[in-house]
């Protein structure tokens, strides 16, 4: 006879660490202060040289004084402190209530360095608060790009964030003192390399959680017995000291010098509003168990969140700064997505703006061991773009944008092609394969969109009264294409149970405002695709219908029979919720015996 209890008992376990593990990955989950504050701290480990350095960079290379560049590296932390912690908050439209990590990029290096030659911190100031109010509107009509800025765009940008980052990384490997040993910066990396890929490899889920701070420790004491570490540092930092003030009061001249930058800083603005998008997607989706469909809002709410912030950045008189891809990379590696490690994340870089000793701990690490960490990161993300791309449903076309996107992108970076060219075009940025193979991808989206077939509108009273003229939309869409009556019902079920469904969740909702309904129908590789863009709901319709599937959720949602006959009918329904519509597309794939018509 077999013996279950011991299966039993070990299910049960499982299923209990399962339920731990959804539960810590949750953006609302309530774990401990203590472990908030270390999973911050290694956060802010990564992404805070970068801040500094780049800052430093820019400053100098403009020859400003030593009081402007001080002033200027503690606004720019002190500002990415302010943005995380809003964009964990998520203030009203501002914010997504996830961890999101932010940093000054360093695309906008030449393009700052130019406004503080051209002008100094002043017309800085003015240009990045005017960069700050565009990333606004386009946070306020994002649901006008959406055509745009897909899963395919949005993943290949993640794809090529490690192309970008990690030759400027794989330099830091020599990055050691004149005289060190030959096997320092080698054993320094393999140390910290090994330690962190074991531990997450193999250790228990608590030890996993710090495995990237292990793996600093371990890498950094290997360094300091050849003497890379940069104990100096330290000892000549204060404990505590803000430097004096250098608010620069804003260029309102608008003289040659801000017109003539404006068209960059603008581009600049498009480049880390597409990265935020990227980043947030990317959140969104290593935040949670299990498939869910991304949440615009959110992604509004990022972007708003970075505008926020490159508001307070331009007032202060320092250079932009946008998403970083840091956070996404510790949600992955310990399965922890609660929007309190953002919060204590945002805390940790205001207070170590203040505390110049605890940040120069930080920055004293060496070279090699921060390349060899930043090498881990960026395999997540690389991965993590792949799973946006793919999620999406990757057909030939969407496969062609990624892979070519990605090649362009990882070519221009590489200085492989027609580097004379590029390095004199548009200053330069170009030479940065996230912004080469992002338009690239970009550029063939917008194609395929201009290209696609005619689209037949009709516009409506978003209210029951609007399903006969559906009715009758539907039917001569269906007779212009070719199609038989069997297809023609079919689109007709799927529109009404679509338009029910809506109207349902907008009858829950609070807001009684009269809507109005565009519904939007055109044929795509012999399919019949019903685009509704309508009002606002909470309740995402495409996470809905897949619970459908789930034993734990039918009792809640058997009643739903208007969900049930959607899923019937339609081969897909994608729901896109931003703060001012909802837009449900609906792929609806004739019958076999009513498959012709025009192709």
């Amino acid at each position: 006879m077999t013996d279950t209890s011991a299966d039993t008992s070990a299910g049960t376990s499982a299923d209990i660490s399962g339920r731990d593990s959804a539960d810590r990955l949750h953006p609302d989950a309530k774990i401990p202060a203590p472990l908030a504050a270390g999973l911050a701290l290694q956060i802010a480990a990564l992404a805070l040289p970068g801040t500094v350095v780049i800052a430093t960079v820019t400053f100098r290379a403009a020859g400003q004084a030593e009081s402007v560049l001080l002033w200027a590296v503690f606004a720019s932390v002190a500002a990415c402190g302010a943005a995380s912690l809003l964009q964990a908050f998520r203030a009203g439209r501002f914010g997504t209530g996830y961890t999101i990590a932010i940093g000054t990029p360093g695309a906008a290096i030449a393009v700052s360095a130019a406004a503080l030659a051209a002008g100094g911190p002043a017309l800085l100031a003015t240009l990045v608060v005017c960069l700050a109010l565009f990333q606004l509107a386009f946070s306020v009509r994002l649901s006008l790009f959406r055509r745009v800025l897909t899963p395919t765009v949005t993943g290949t940008v993640m794809m090529l964030t490690p192309v970008t980052v990690m030759p400027v990384m794989f330099e830091q490997l020599q990055n050691v003192p004149a005289g060190a040993p030959p096997l320092a910066a080698p054993l320094s990396a393999a140390a910290t390399l090994i330690v962190i890929v074991g531990l997450v490899l193999k250790a228990r889920r608590g030890l996993r959680l710090w495995a990237p701070a292990v793996g600093i420790v371990a890498g950094s004491a290997v360094a300091a017995l050849y003497g890379l570490y940069d104990f100096a540092r330290i000892e000549r930092a204060p404990w505590i000291g803000i430097p004096a003030a250098e608010l620069p009061a804003p260029d309102l001249d608008f003289g040659p010098a801000f017109w003539a930058l404006l068209p960059a800083f603008l581009f600049i603005g498009l480049v880390l509003t597409v990265q935020t998008v990227s980043g947030a997607v990317a959140t969104q989706h290593v935040s949670r168990a299990g498939p869910r469909a991304v949440d615009f809002r959110a992604v509004q709410g990022a972007v708003a969140g970075d505008a926020a912030g490159n508001l307070l950045s331009g007032l202060a008189g320092t250079m932009p700064l946008g998403y970083r891809p840091t956070g996404v990379t510790m949600i992955e590696i310990t399965g922890i997505g609660a929007r309190r490690v953002g919060v204590a994340l945002g805390a940790a870089l205001i207070a170590l703006a203040v505390l110049p000793k605890a940040l120069a701990v930080i920055l004293a690490i060496p070279g090699p061991v921060a390349a060899a960490f930043i090498t881990i990161t960026m395999a997540s993300i690389f991965v993590t773009g792949m799973r946006v791309v793919v999620r999406d449903g990757l057909d030939y076309r969407k496969g062609l944008i990624a892979g070519l996107g990605f090649w362009i992108g990882a070519g221009f970076q590489s200085g492989a092609v027609f580097p004379q060219l590029v390095s004199d075009f548009a200053g330069g940025l170009l030479q940065n394969g996230m912004i080469a193979g992002g338009l690239a991808a970009t550029a063939m989206t917008l194609f395929v969109e201009l290209t696609k077939p005619r689209r037949s509108r009709i516009e409506l009273p978003f209210e029951p009264s609007a399903l006969r003229e559906i009715r009758t939309f539907v039917m001569a869409f269906a007779a212009r294409n070719g199609w038989g009556p069997a297809m023609a019902e079919r689109l007709d079920a799927a529109s009404e149970e679509t338009m029910l469904t809506l109207l349902h969740r907008d009858e829950a909702g609070d807001d009684a405002a009269p809507r109005r309904l565009l519904l939007v129908a055109r044929r795509e590789d012999g399919a019949a695709v019903l685009e509704f863009v309508a009002s606002k709901g909470e309740a995402n319709l495409q996470d809905r219908i897949a619970l459908l599937g789930e034993a734990g959720a039918a009792d809640s949602i058997e009643r739903e029979v208007s969900l049930r006959l959607l899923r019937h009918l339609a081969s897909s329904v994608r729901h896109q919720q931003y703060r001012d519509m909802d837009i449900v597309t609906v792929r609806v794939d004739p019958p076999a015996a009513d498959s012709g018509g025009r192709s």
